[in-house]
């Protein structure tokens, strides 16, 4: 028996969009919630993706409305609180404004400021940012320092340079430094989202801006929780790709006195759709304690060479000659984010940064 892998296209379904057009109803007495349904449910809806499906319920709430913009976003302004139970599709009204609100930006970033309240707003204010980079990141430093945990968390979540979904902010890719006095007012916020927000923005500049992530980081110790948590979320990538600043920042020594002993990839070869077992132990030669992080790199063969992929197998500290046997399974299942050929495939140990250890196995086509 099978059963369809739930999507989050399928947030957008007859009951939220039901939900929403009950709500700009109860504002709005001349929308005709039932004709909105119609409308956004067209012959092409199957076809379409996550964003292209709450565009297309915007593009259908932008015709049902006043064609006055800010009369029809006051409207939606009023419906907003009453979205709520329809989810992640309630990021229809944000859209809204995304696709339609760029020359309004008082009115519209107000509005954004209320949606966000029931789902984030993430996507909607980045356009903003492009348009208006100086009045859109004063708007967002204002709510930093205000009470409003979802508006804090907009104002580091929207600022991301590569946020996934979202338009990509290629101004703070290029440089990043207008956004980091906003992600320093949010280190020690009393919100984990938030916090984990300004973790993940962080963790988005190391891609473009490694060095400087690891100098910021570095300026912000100063023993508490909060920052200790978001040093280690933001710096994973880093971690993976075994930066020697970043490791020294949370401890490991980009050198440890270790050895990698039996790795051992079974079975080889293997068929794909089956798994592998990759074991061995990790052994301290050190007359301290060490602090670990245990990664397994997996070179997986493709059509032409190969491409790789970074797993985090083990943290742990080690005492003079202690020892942890580690043991882990890698898919040789089809992903929508990788195929499997057949053909030579690698492993490599890879402790505080430093390959310690490799080996191959073979993949064949199942029957």
């Amino acid at each position: 028996m099978t059963t369809e892998r739930f999507l989050l296209k399928d947030f957008f379904n007859p009951e939220t969009i039901g939900i929403i057009a009950e709500a700009v109803a109860g504002a709005y007495p001349d929308f005709n919630a039932g004709s909105f349904v119609i409308a956004v449910f067209d012959d092409q809806w199957d076809g379409r993706e996550l964003k292209q499906r709450m565009r297309q319920a915007s593009e259908c709430l932008r015709a049902a409305l006043p064609d006055d913009y800010e009369e029809a976003l006051a409207i939606l302004v009023e419906a907003g609180p009453n979205t709520a139970e329809a989810g992640f599709a309630a990021m229809v009204m944000s859209d809204f404004v995304e696709a339609h609100g760029i020359d309004y930006f008082k009115a519209s970033v107000d509005a954004l400021a209320v949606f966000t309240r029931t789902i984030s707003a993430e996507f909607a204010v980045r356009p903003f940012l492009v348009r208006y980079p100086e009045a859109m990141l004063a708007r967002m430093l204002d709510w930093a320092d205000g009470p409003d945990p979802a508006l804090r968390r907009l104002a580091s979540e929207g600022s991301r340079p590569r946020l996934p979904w979202g338009m990509a902010l290629k101004q703070y890719q290029a440089d990043p430094a207008p956004i980091i006095p906003l992600l320093a007012k949010l280190r020690h916020d009393p919100s984990e989202d938030v916090r984990r927000s300004v973790a993940n923005n962080l963790n988005d500049i190391a891609k473009d801006h490694p060095d400087l992530v690891v100098e910021v980081l570095g300026s912000w110790q100063d023993g508490s929780d909060e920052v200790a948590d978001i040093t280690r979320h933001a710096l994973r990538v880093l971690i993976k790709q075994g930066h020697a600043g970043a490791l020294e920042l949370l401890g490991f020594h980009p050198d440890p006195d270790i050895v990698v002993e039996q790795l051992t990839v079974e079975p080889s070869p293997a068929t794909i759709g089956s798994k592998v077992a990759v074991s061995f132990t990790v052994r301290s030669t050190g007359a301290t304690t060490q602090p670990i992080v245990v990664d397994g790199v997996v070179h997986f063969a493709r059509q032409t060479g190969t491409s790789k992929k970074v797993f985090k197998w083990k943290t742990a500290e080690l005492a003079p000659g202690a020892s942890v046997p580690i043991r882990r399974s890698v898919t040789l299942q089809h992903l929508s984010t990788r195929r499997i050929y057949a053909g030579t495939h690698a492993v490599e140990v890879q402790v505080n940064g430093a390959v310690k250890a490799a080996a191959q196995f073979e993949v064949e086509a199942d029957g």
